[in-house]
This record gives C-alpha cells, structure tokens and sequence, in this order.
C-alpha cells in the first residue's frame, strides 16, 4: 500500500470539553487530516449526514446522549467509520461495551499526542487495506461478470446453475470471444470449490515441448533451463478447479497423459520419478468441434468423453442482439471508470447501429470497439466516432435467416439487401447505382419502388 497521505481523510472529534476538541484539532491538522468537531450527539450526527468523514473520535461522557449511545448509532448508520473512544473516567465494563459494539481502540486521557496519532494512522491504514482489497474483489467481479438478459443467455445461466454444484467434469464449446472462460470461472465461483484456486492453461499459447511441464511440473535438471522444481497446473489447482483453454489444440502425446490424470487422478512431474495426487476439477474449452477432430485423427475420442460429461455452449453475440445495449452500458461505466473518465453518454444512433453489425469476433471484438470509443470520443459517443465497418449498416441478413424460404423468395431477398447496399455506398445516387449495378435509372427505379426502398431521412 501507497504511504498514508492525512489529507485525504477526515476526522471527526466529538468531545463536550472545548480545549480537548481543540487540542485534538490542533494535533491531527498539523499532521495534514481535515478536522470536523462537534461537543454532542445532536450536533455530530448533523456533521456525518453532511460530511464525508473516515474516523471517528467519540468522548464516552457527552450531554444527553453518551458517545457509546453514537457509537452504536454509527455502527448501524455508517459501518464504514471506524470509531476510537476516548474517556477521563471509563470503566472497564465502558472499554469492554465499546469493544463489543466495534470500536477500534479506547484511549484515556489526559490524552498523549504521540498515542493519538499512532492510534488513528493504524485505524486508517487498515481501513485503508480493507477498502482497496473491497475495491480489488469488484475489480475481478466486474472484470469475470456476465452480461445478459436474452432467452440464450437465461439458458446458459440455468446450465451454469445447475452444473455447478456438481463434480461433472465440463466442455465448454463456441465461438471465441463469446465469454467460454467467463463462464468457467462462473462455475468455479458457485462450486463448493469456490475457496479453491482457480488455474488456467491456454493450451494453445504453449509450445508442445513445454506443456507437460506447465501442466504436470517438472524436477531440477529435467531438461535444459530447468534450474529448480516447479509445480504443475494440476498441483496449483489441487482442491480447486482446473480451466483447459483451447484443449482442441493440445497434442496427442499430451493428451493421452491428461486422460492418464482424468482417469487416476495421479501424475509425475516431468524428470520425477514420485507419483503425485491432485483433487482437481476440470473444465475444458475449445473453438472447435472436437468430434471432428476426431475423425480427422487429431483429438483422442477417449479423452473427449472424459471432458464432455456436460457440455455447455456459448452462443454467439449475433444470436442475442437485444444484449448489445446491456453490454454497451456495462462496459462504458468500465473503461471511464479505469481511465478516470466522467460516465460517458451513447448516442440511441449508435447503439441502434452496433446492433445491426454481425460481430464475428463477438463480445471480446464489441468490448476492444467500446474500449476505443471511450478512449477517442468526447462526452457522448456519437455515430460519427465509430470505425469501419460498424459505421455501415450490415447487409441485413445472413443464409441463416433465410432458412426454410422458397428460392424465389431468396432470389429476391438478395436482390433487395444488394440494391440497398449498393445505394447506401453512392450515398443514393441513382445514376451512380445503376452504373455499379449495370442497370438503367428507369430499371432501378422501378426495383427500388418493388421493393419498397426508401431513402433514409437525414439527421
């Protein structure tokens, strides 16, 4: 942790004697901490409604109501105040309430300057931990949530629920960058292995050579550079749950040793000698259809079955449009959060047009495209700020939405979407169009009026 600064906190004495108030102030804004003081309960309750206040200093014996009467207050009222009790007659069953009720410390006066100041530094600087550890668990909260309401995704929450709570060993398959790796930390976080660690292996980002090592360990001097003992994925993910990215790209000789471990739970590191035990779930993942792999001999169909216990799909962004604007908002507040940005507004244009774009490289390419716009943009993102090709409108449809459909209905629906790109490109200019189409301007007129085409209104 970065050294305390003092003048980022404020300190809240509340004390009935006047020259200790103001003894007190004197003692801590010398040492830089902002001073807010009160002589009763009325008056500093008044200053934490109106004050942003980090510490509390509360006198025992006050009028009216007793500095233990605000310190359950606080306690109740603002649980992030950390309070410290000061008293000139207090008792022990005082400083054994006050400990009960969370005070952090009881001093007694006359109070002694150098106690005071090491007292509240000690205060501050563990709420100070707290605070950045909190700050640090939402980091990864927001940084591994899954964003999305459509009926897709309801069913991928339902399947991650479900398996869970389970030993089922799981294969997440689907296109990349739809979230595979989300959705297996998200099965880890709801496992009863949840306290465990979670370790990931991206199976294709290491060298075949290599990945035995990674992935079971290997004894000093076993190959060349091998300077100590290193432990293994399998080790480091005892007791909690190993990921297997892109396992569709890990060798064949590897994955007769992985179905080894799957099969007996033992390994031996690479160079040992000593059969090794590891309690390790696992959850694979893969682009790619393992079952053709299969056939085309480079995926072991043993080792299939032993991951595929539940498989889980990931669906692609362009199956689950009505989440664009979920995601949009979601990682807006992220970036101008991370960058220290005010929250950005997005133009109804622009989501409208992220919507209409197919998205190949799906969240993790729609993510990189706001990242960027939040970067480039100014107070609102607006149509004029998006990149080729988002800036088009897509073509309208792919095969897929034509399924079922008679060919001339095909034929003609081509026919339109080709039209209406051609005159988007020459901003409707019918003599240019009817030049890139090969058609006479009487000809495209009468296609334009068949298929109901209409010039879009300008903004």
């Amino acid at each position: 942790m970065a050294k305390l600064q003092p003048s980022r906190f404020t300190i809240l004495v509340v004390d009935d004697e006047k020259n200790i108030c103001r003894t007190l102030r004197m003692v801590l804004e010398n040492q830089g901490y902002n001073v807010l003081e009160a002589q009763d309960v009325e008056n500093a309750e008044k200053l934490l409604a109106a004050n942003p206040v980090d510490l509390a200093l509360l006198d025992i014996k006050l009028p009216g109501k007793s500095g233990l009467d605000l310190l359950e207050d606080l306690t109740k009222e603002y649980p992030d105040i950390p309070a410290i009790m000061i008293s000139g007659h207090g008792t022990v069953a005082d400083a054994v309430k006050a400990t009960r009720l969370g005070a952090k410390n009881f001093l007694e006066k006359p109070l002694d300057r150098e106690r005071v100041l090491l007292e509240v530094a000690n205060v501050l600087e563990i709420k100070t931990l707290q605070e950045e550890n909190m700050d640090f668990r939402r980091e990864e909260e927001e940084r591994f949530v899954i964003i999305g309401q459509s009926p897709a995704m309801q069913r991928l929450f339902s399947e991650i629920e479900k398996v869970a709570p389970t030993k089922g060993r799981v294969l997440i398959t689907g296109e990349s960058g739809t979230g595979k790796e989300l959705v297996a930390r998200s099965i880890h976080s709801k496992s009863p292995r949840s306290n465990g660690a979670f370790v990931k292996l991206n199976c294709a980002a290491i060298p075949t050579e290599l990945i035995e090592s990674e992935l079971f360990g290997h004894e000093r001097g076993a190959f060349s550079g091998a300077a100590g003992r290193k432990k293994g994925k399998f080790e480091l993910a005892d007791g909690g749950t190993l990921f297997l990215d892109e396992i569709g790209d890990m060798s064949l000789a590897t994955q007769a040793k992985v179905l080894r471990v799957l099969q007996t739970g033992e390994f031996t590191r690479v160079g040992g000698e000593r059969s090794l035990k590891a309690d390790v779930r696992v959850i694979a993942a893969t682009n790619k259809n393992l079952e053709d792999e299969i056939e085309q001999g480079r995926f072991r169909e043993d080792l299939f079955f032993r991951l595929n216990v539940i498989p889980i799909k990931t669906p692609p962004l362009k199956t689950r449009k009505e989440d664009i604007p979920l995601l949009i908002e979601h990682f807006v507040g992220h970036f101008c959060r991370e960058n220290n940005f005010r929250n950005k507004k997005v133009d109804p244009k622009v989501i409208e047009r992220l919507q209409s774009y197919d998205w190949p490289g799906n969240v993790r390419e729609l993510k990189n495209m706001i990242e960027r716009l939040v970067i480039m943009s100014g107070p609102v993102i607006t149509l004029a700020d998006l990149p080729e090709p988002t800036a088009r409108r897509r073509t309208g449809f792919s095969i897929s939405d034509l399924n079922n459909s008679k060919l001339k209905d095909v034929r003609e629906a081509v026919e339109k979407e080709y039209i209406k790109l051609k005159l988007e490109e020459n901003n409707w200019n019918i003599s240019k169009t009817a030049d890139a189409l090969g058609l006479e301007r009487t000809n495209l007129h009468k296609k334009i009026n068949q298929h109901g085409l209409k010039r879009p209104e300008r903004t």
